[in-house]
């Protein structure tokens, strides 16, 4: 019986350094609104688990889903190539 055994140098072609390569953080540095509105949303919503929701947090919460929406289609639209919506032109 013969086993075959993966190498590890013709499996991985580059060794891994631990850090995000530039195409990763240019990623990232695309997300980061929707990273941030989605914290906000979530900041939002753990304020409301201990205690009743008031108004003023109702508020919050839909202002932070408005701005979570807002920033996906953004993304996406980029992403898609087409501009931005509710610019100056």
């Amino acid at each position: 019986m013969q086993f075959i055994a993966a190498l590890q140098a013709a499996v991985t072609a580059a060794p891994f350094d631990g850090k995000p390569s530039t195409a990763e953080l240019d990623a990232i540095e695309q997300e980061m609104p929707l990273i941030l509105a989605e914290v906000d949303l979530l900041d939002a919503q753990i304020l409301t688990l201990d205690r009743p929701a008031t108004e003023l947090d109702e508020q919050r919460i839909r202002r932070a889903r408005k701005r979570v929406l807002a920033e996906r289609r953004n993304l996406t639209n980029r992403a898609a190539g087409l501009a931005p919506l509710g610019g100056a032109a």
